[in-house]
């Protein structure tokens, strides 16, 4: 029996391959690698030598997805795959609703087609919206303000529906607040298409020399230095809190959503000056507009998956840092080949 993992090339959905590999589970890998690479799989192989199957396959093709199902024998799935740009998808709705929403749709569908119950959903932090006070918990009000946290939180509603319909099934919804960092080895890491959109690949491209300087969106905002604070978890820990989630799914029925945090933010200016004491890099940066649909604060009370999972994130800033420089200096064009690299030069 195997684990589905779909986006299991993309940023977190790799790292949590590796971990379900070195944990004893046998994996199966869809995606469609619009926003990822074959070469975090090649390299999740390399590092735990263990192989895998994966498909490029897009879960709008239903068909294609049904071979994976008659294909393989799964007992579970962990659901990355999605579109993750916050400004992109204030641009474009309707591509995140399609996708986001419709893709979902298929799986589930298929998923109740074969009797496939279990399943960890990759949510996020941006369920909460504008949120009035922090800590965020679970009991906190919900209301996403762009179409990418919307998409979240209408997923999110389906799999209640879904339960409410047959409670056979079983669903944690992981609601992420920032993931940054890398794995250990330098390996794998974040490796985002053209200027990133996250803070992290963005300092570390600042400190590579491949962007110019850093744009900090808002210095406006109501906290100590006006720049936006967000709760940063090392990419590693969120990977554990999906094993842990994997294992309250398969011993009981229901549906429960998790914060995975660490339960303390930092706002721009101080990862910034982490970043600096940790790698002896200068980060320049230049303050712009806010970006649409972005909130000034923003940080976890993670205390339920602590109780009901058994998780905790172990990981500080400093190494979350260092992690980060690590996989970047190792690999300054991300995962293309530098024999590529000098190719098309």
């Amino acid at each position: 029996m195997a684990v589905l993992v779909t986006g299991g090339a993309g940023y977190v959905g790799s790292h949590t391959c590796l971990e379900l590999l070195n944990a004893g589970y046998e994996i199966v890998v869809v995606d469609n690698l619009c926003n990822s690479s074959s070469e975090s799989l090649r390299r999740v192989n390399e590092v735990t030598g263990k192989d895998f199957k994966f498909y490029q396959i897009d879960l709008l093709d239903r068909q294609s997805l049904e071979e994976v199902f008659n294909q393989n024998k799964i007992e579970a799935v962990v659901h990355f795959a999605g579109l993750k740009a916050v400004g992109e998808s204030v641009r474009l709705p309707l591509r995140y609703y399609h996708n986001n929403i419709t893709g979902t749709l298929v799986l589930c569908e298929l998923m109740q087609e074969y009797a496939v119950k279990r399943m960890i959903f990759s949510s996020s932090a941006t369920v909460y919206g504008m949120s009035e006070s922090v800590p965020i918990s679970e009991k906190s009000p919900l209301g996403a303000t762009n179409a990418y946290g919307r998409t979240k939180l209408i997923i999110e509603e389906i799999m209640q529906d879904v339960y409410v319909s047959d409670p056979n099934w079983s669903i944690a919804i992981l609601r992420y607040f920032n993931p940054i960092g890398a794995h250990s080895s330098g390996r794998l890491g974040e490796d985002p298409n053209g200027i990133p959109n996250n803070l992290m690949p963005f300092i570390t491209q600042v400190a590579v020399g491949g962007v110019k300087e850093l744009q900090i969106y808002g210095n406006d905002y109501p906290t100590l230095d006006g720049t936006g604070v967000r709760d940063y978890i090392h990419v590693e820990d969120l990977a554990r809190g999906h094993l842990k989630a994997l294992e309250k799914v398969m011993a009981t029925t229901g549906v429960e959503a998790y914060n995975l945090g660490t339960g303390r933010g930092y706002s721009v200016i101080e990862m910034v000056s982490a970043f600096e004491r940790v790698t002896g890099r200068r980060i320049p940066y230049k303050m712009t507009d806010r970006r649409p649909g972005d909130i000034g604060i923003c940080y976890s009370d993670p205390t339920k998956a602590e109780r009901e999972l058994g998780w905790i994130a172990e990981k500080g800033i400093e190494e979350m840092c260092r992690d980060a420089w690590r996989w970047q200096s190792n690999n300054p064009c991300g995962y293309i080949e530098e024999e590529e690299v000098l190719r098309t030069t």
